[in-house]
């Protein structure tokens, strides 16, 4: 099985966190501010750098006023309907 921050499942889990972010009209300094975390931190959690677990995603859907269980229910939903692999 490969690394969880290289499957499509990941990705979907990076897209939803900057779609929430950014519908929120919030910058990566400002959410990191409210993590309390250098700007870096969110950067590299967006673009795939360093790997979120889930305490920390939902810290992220705290400090963009987004309640975790709806958030979870999105990404299992996203994750169910993406295109299968044709192989």
């Amino acid at each position: 099985m490969p690394k969880s921050t290289h499957t499509p499942e990941y990705a979907i889990l990076l897209e939803l966190l900057r779609e929430l972010r950014d519908g929120a009209g919030v910058l990566q300094a400002e959410l990191a501010e409210r993590l309390g975390t250098p700007q870096s931190y969110v950067s590299k959690s967006e673009n795939g750098e360093r790997r979120l677990d889930i305490l920390e995603v939902r810290a992220w859907c705290d400090a963009l006023g987004v309640a975790f269980p709806p958030f979870a229910r999105e990404l299992d939903k996203r994750i169910r309907t993406r295109p299968q692999d044709v192989g």
